[in-house]
């Protein structure tokens, strides 16, 4: 039976045992979820979030329907600790005691829960009061056939009649390339290999069934389910997509269950009449809004909730320049946050150049030089579709350029802010013929090559007019290198930037490879964007003398010495109370060369942003501005990289 169209409070029957097998209670029962996110509801039907969420995992642990039946056995199939606005900010945090209070007794290792690095996801884990699974992907710098982030390869579960269910956690080759930083010599094994090797031991132990919790995408999935048979796996329950689906593969049964806390799976089983395998009948929930919300669910969503928006005031950036985000420039020029954010995403992910949709930015001002809170990230960059990375060819790069200038000088978030990137744009043309002399990487567009172009989810879907960009999954030809499932949001990558900046709080649990990730990143940014680092003040508080921006040997050699897993909190040199980050109480004196040199900067870029007939746009820079002792200063310029020709904003000015 197939699931209603429309959101429903009710259940629906996916699959149904053999007629006569479901009269008699079942042997075993199971929730599964995956892929979640957002604790909070959303708007639209089914609204999720945590709250409801919980609802429903009480009814099926503890209504008096099932009494007599054996307790529900919790699988998750990962992705909870990224991406979201909220994980932004706590680093995945927030998800370990949704998790726990869920009563989650095994979870596979999604690649989104390697955002934040493999020492952050041992902290994290760490927390959880279940195991983590990943057979098939090992580290050989923790030992031989030492999985991922001393992730468990199976575990036995023993239910509450007493029924053993063996459980192995997989994954597929391709999530690997979505993960932001790995331990270098990471090894993968076959999914299927890996299941002919440990599941018979499982049974050896006594497992009278086998689970697989995945983080594969479906035809992975069903791949496995064909390759291992009925005899080795009776159920896959898979994450990484993020929508509902049930199939039965060569006697295997294959079950992902939604996305975000929008679906919920009650799993009945009944071992067969004759002895060998198992009868299933699988229930799909929707999380609606007329299901009430467990109060004390809701009570740590408000507490989170809470201490997030207290974390939104903490600062985690400087600015040494005007961040001009104004839509009257983001939306009709080259702006200098377009142009940072731009080649950060591309820096990001290697790509060959970037095109953002400058509706992306939605800060509407100029932030003035000082420091950067991480509500102005969050609120200048909201949307929570990730970057992706296509491969398209120079055609369809020019043809999205054609798009984002074709319905100049309206204010449309379909403009370009770019990276990589140069072109002219002749207003007097009519739309679609005003693009011009496009450089990629310095050298005219070659219309025929493929580029590797980073790039929001949004634009791959063809939104705002961009549908040369639009993904062969929507019917488009751009081939998806990261999709939306793998991406990152621009606010975590800001987020993580600004983390790696950082002098004296640092970021901890960062480890080595993120650490040379950001120092490659960092380096690569330096060559458009310069980073400015002040000596400190002598007898400023926060240092006991002039800091130096800390080196990878450093890093590397100070994490080395922090064990793996420990439970000390990463957050503790960034987000207590624990005093001050800078200290600006301390004056701070300039020659008059140099404050000349101060105004002189910003006369530039009152010119060059088109403020001089408005002066009083952003406040001038006052000497203290200039002092900044806990982190190395951006200072985003403009180079030309969008240049206007007849009819433009420039030449009315």
């Amino acid at each position: 039976m197939t699931p209603t169209k429309a959101p429903s409070a009710d259940e629906q029957l996916i699959a149904s045992p053999a007629s006569g097998v479901s009269d008699s209670p079942p042997d075993l029962r199971f929730l599964h979820y995956n892929d979640v996110y957002h604790v909070e509801a959303g708007s639209r039907e089914p609204v999720g979030g945590y709250a409801r969420f919980q609802t429903l995992v009480n009814y099926y642990r503890d209504n008096e329907r099932f009494e007599g039946q054996p307790k529900v056995l919790t699988f998750f199939s990962g992705d909870a600790f990224n991406p979201s606005i909220e994980s932004s900010i706590t680093k995945g945090k927030h998800m370990v005691p949704v998790l726990n209070n869920i009563g989650t007794d095994v979870s596979c290792v999604g690649n989104h829960d390697l955002d934040f690095g493999v020492r952050q996801y041992r902290y994290l884990t760490a927390k959880c009061n279940f195991p983590w699974l990943l057979a098939n992907v090992l580290d050989p710098a923790l030992g031989e056939g030492v999985p991922l982030g001393n992730a468990q390869k199976t575990v036995m579960l023993t239910a509450s009649n007493g029924v053993k269910v063996g459980v192995i956690g997989l994954a597929e080759r391709e999530w690997l390339d979505t993960i932001n930083s790995l331990p270098p010599d990471i090894i993968y094994k076959s999914a299927s290999a890996t299941a002919k090797e440990l599941i018979p031991g499982l049974k050896e132990q006594g497992a009278e069934i086998i689970v697989c919790v995945s983080h594969q995408r479906e035809p992975n999935d069903n791949k496995l389910a064909a390759n291992t048979g009925g005899d080795l796996i009776d159920i896959i329950l898979g994450g990484h997509d993020h929508y509902y689906n049930y199939s039965h593969v060569n006697g295997t049964h294959v079950l992902r269950s939604g996305t975000d806390f929008k679906q919920l799976s009650h799993v009945e089983a009944w071992r067969k009449p004759e002895g060998k395998g198992w009868d299933f009948k699988i229930t799909r929930r929707d999380i609606v809004s007329s299901i009430p919300e467990d109060p004390t669910a809701l009570a740590l969503v408000d507490e989170q909730t809470q201490d997030i928006r207290k974390r939104l005031d903490k600062p985690i950036g400087y600015t040494a320049a005007p961040l001009d985000a104004r839509f009257t420039t983001v939306r009709t020029r080259e702006s200098n946050i377009g142009n940072f954010v731009c080649d950060l995403m591309r820096y990001y992910y290697n790509a060959d150049c970037c095109i953002m949709a400058a509706g992306t930015i939605r800060g509407d001002q100029i932030y003035p030089p000082g420091v950067l809170k991480l509500r102005d990230i969050v609120n200048c960059f909201p949307f929570e579709d990730p970057v992706v990375v296509l491969k398209v060819t120079g055609k369809a790069i020019f043809g999205a350029l054609e798009n984002g200038v074709s319905n100049y000088p309206a204010l449309e978030g379909r403009f370009p802010q770019v990276s990589n990137i140069s072109f002219e744009a002749d207003y007097s043309k009519p739309p679609r013929s005003r693009i011009g002399n496009v450089l990629v990487n310095d050298e005219p567009i070659d219309m025929e090559r493929e580029y590797v172009l980073a790039t929001r989810g949004y634009m791959g879907r063809g939104k705002d007019g961009y549908t040369s960009l639009l993904i062969e999954e929507e019917g488009g030809v751009a081939k998806e290198i990261v999709s939306e499932e793998n991406g990152v949001l621009i606010s975590t990558i800001l987020r993580q930037y600004f983390m790696s900046l950082k002098v004296l709080g640092r970021w901890k649990r960062m480890g080595p490879s993120m650490n040379n990730r950001f120092t490659s990143i960092q380096t690569n940014l330096e060559k458009n964007h310069k980073h400015n680092f002040h000596d400190a003040s002598p007898t400023s508080p926060t240092t006991a003398g002039p800091p130096q921006p800390p080196s990878v040997d450093r890093v590397v050699r100070d994490t080395a010495h922090q064990t793996e897993g420990d439970e000390e909190d990463p957050d503790a040199d960034e987000d207590e109370d624990d005093g001050p980050m800078y200290d600006d109480s301390v004056p701070i004196r300039f020659n008059e060369r140099q404050k000349e040199v101060v105004r002189k900067v910003m006369r530039k870029w009152w010119r060059l942003a088109g403020l001089k007939n408005s002066p009083n746009a952003c406040d001038e820079l006052e000497t203290k501005e200039f002092q900044v002792n806990w982190t190395k200063a951006i200072a985003p310029r403009l180079e030309g990289r969008i240049k206007e020709i007849g009819g433009g904003f420039g030449d009315k000015a």
